[in-house]
């Protein structure tokens, strides 16, 4: 099952899209978010559709896409879990899962234009496969538990800025990676049984120009690692968004340029969708 969030930003509508229909989730509920990933989003929803209940969106193809989840209560992400990207980066691959924040208000649109962050010289891409919660998890004992709390799998565009990041940080990568509309999501939330999450090919584009090449099955640490490693040291939420590392690729690498005004950066991964993002300079408020 797919679900999204269209319309407007702060207004957005959530949907279920069903083949090529989509569906008003809104006789279900407010939104695509921890209360209802926590209460049987499926089973809910296929009753609803079972029934006839849900308005079909007639113009749903002209709508703006909203990121796929609510805004989350926590963002939490895994970094070097790819050793080429490690290693482009001048690391060895880790021994233990890296672990560092984003701020929830960088959660956006898929295609959401992105603000190039005030003085930023080396704002970067990184396609990444997203875990999306969806029942409480903390201390599981086991990675084999991680599966039951896990509501689906998003795309996402990790944006960082590595000055921020690696120069100025004072050992903290957060502060590159928390600029408003530095995470966008989607363009679905796409439940566990419709992908095989740990074998995905994910993929980025700058201008046109290819970038990221790779397959989930390529991470350090896998999913039901993460999840449960997480879990020793962070409550998770339903709601709450994980992201799983990027592959080799990148600008940081060094075999590409950063980013610049009029960029435009997509990234895929294979059944989940298609992001596109066009980024511009930092104008000061009027």
């Amino acid at each position: 099952m797919k679900f999204a969030r269209m319309g407007e930003p702060g207004s957005e509508v959530p949907v279920v899209i069903d083949g090529d229909h989509t569906y008003d989730l809104r006789p279900v509920t407010s939104d695509v978010n921890g209360d209802f990933l926590a209460d049987d989003p499926v089973g809910r929803t296929q009753a609803a559709l079972d029934a006839g209940s849900l308005p079909e969106i007639a113009d749903a193809a002209t709508l703006r896409l909203g990121s796929a989840i609510a805004r989350p209560s926590a963002v939490i992400c895994i970094g070097q879990n790819y050793a080429a990207h490690a290693r482009e980066s001048g690391a060895e691959p880790p021994t233990v899962p890296i672990m560092f924040l984003k701020t929830p208000n960088t959660v956006v649109g898929p295609d959401d234009t992105v603000t190039i962050p005030r003085g930023s010289e080396k704002t970067d891409w990184e396609v990444e496969l997203g875990i999306v919660i969806g029942a409480r998890a903390a201390y599981l004992d086991s990675p084999a538990e991680a599966a039951a709390h896990i509501a689906g799998y998003v795309v996402a565009n990790d944006v960082s800025e590595r000055t921020f990041q690696m120069e100025v940080s004072g050992g903290q990568w957060s502060k590159g990676k928390i600029a408003y509309g530095f995470n966008p999501t989607g363009p679905w939330l796409v439940t566990p049984d419709e992908v095989d999450a740990q074998n995905l090919r994910l993929r980025s584009w700058v201008n046109g120009e290819p970038r990221q090449d790779s397959n989930t099955n390529d991470m350090i640490f896998d999913i039901p690692t993460i999840v449960h490693h997480l879990s020793q040291y962070v409550t998770l939420e339903p709601g709450d968004l994980i992201l799983t590392g990027t592959p080799q690729g990148v600008a940081f690498g060094g075999k590409f340029p950063y980013l610049r005004a009029g960029d435009v950066v997509e990234v895929e991964i294979e059944g989940l969708g298609h992001q596109r993002q066009k980024f511009v300079a930092w104008k000061a408020e009027k």
